[in-house]
């Protein structure tokens, strides 16, 4: 085991922990949206200085923003969060990158592809599936000129936005919170917590209020962090996650998404209780063929200890 242990070497004091998460997820997000600011206000004031408070905040293209500049524009933010977490990381911390993956000096790509095929397959089987049950929710809404620069958008940017939330929180946090508890539980589910808080702001949870909309990212933590914890590094969380946000961003939108796009699909209705029940055995499935296939042995999760 090299992931959590590689966490027990160097200066592991609560400040530092504290420091890095602000400065990257705080210094991205601030550094980050001064381009989409930028072209929020140009456009604005292009048409006129359209009242922004009478508006859809999410609603770009009503003052001639089109959805693929603000998807680009918005995947600014995580991609600086990414680099100032590696540079801070390795600055307070002397860990590398890899180091902060899997605990070693080499990127497992084959588990990252893992990821992205075994969740990608379950991913498919249940829209295809939801879709063959209930076409009248989806709406086609295909357009070629709209869809390749989609499709260069999400398959460049979004991978990113995905690996700096999965390195902040499934990488460095749990690192530190097992350093903190000795224990892997604790590990998994206190980064989880925070990961779900993270996202109490996205207009799923406006929509649908804060105790339907957030099992949903609560539970994305949970699975991402037992997946990372049982298979000693987040590649396969880092493929989970971004074929996740890459097959919804090019298939399937809707009004109350955090992704906004002109995707193939747009779905009218939305059920987070069915969702987060569907995910729930969606995520079982693919912890249980990662176990299958790895051998992973469920009794390390009785503690941490190093020496």
């Amino acid at each position: 085991m090299n992931f959590l242990e590689r966490a027990f070497e160097g200066g592991n004091q609560f400040w530092k922990y504290i420091l890095v998460v602000l400065v990257a997820f705080l210094g991205g997000q601030i550094i980050g949206s001064i381009p989409l600011s930028l072209v929020v206000v140009f456009n604005a004031m292009s048409n006129g200085g359209i009242d922004m408070s009478a508006i859809n905040v999410l609603d770009f293209e009503a003052i001639g923003v089109s959805k693929n500049l603000a998807l680009f524009l918005l995947m600014i933010s995580p991609v600086v969060s990414l680099v100032l977490t590696i540079v801070m990381i390795k600055m307070i911390h002397n860990r590398s990158f890899s180091e902060t993956v899997n605990g070693t000096n080499k990127i497992r790509i084959g588990r990252c592809l893992e990821g992205i095929a075994v969740w990608g397959i379950i991913l498919v089987l249940y829209i295809a599936v939801d879709y063959l049950i209930d076409k009248e929710n989806y709406i086609l809404q295909f357009d070629l000129g709209k869809f390749i620069p989609l499709l260069l958008i999400s398959l460049i940017m979004i991978p990113l936005q995905t690996t700096s939330e999965e390195l902040l929180f499934r990488g460095y946090l749990t690192q530190g919170v097992a350093v903190w508890t000795r224990s892997r539980w604790m590990a998994i589910l206190i980064p989880s917590l925070i990961f779900g808080l993270i996202h109490a702001a996205n207009p799923e949870v406006k929509e649908f209020g804060f105790w339907l909309a957030m099992p949903q990212y609560i539970f994305f933590g949970l699975l991402f962090g037992f997946v990372a914890v049982m298979d000693d590094g987040i590649e396969l969380s880092m493929g989970m996650h971004a074929v996740n946000n890459v097959f919804l961003s090019l298939f399937v939108t809707n009004k109350s998404s955090a992704l906004q796009t002109d995707a193939v699909f747009e779905q009218i209705h939305v059920y987070p209780v069915k969702e987060t029940v569907v995910l729930g055995v969606m995520g079982i499935l693919a912890v249980i063929y990662f176990a299958w296939k790895h051998q992973w042995d469920f009794r390390i999760l009785k503690g941490l200890s190093y020496s």
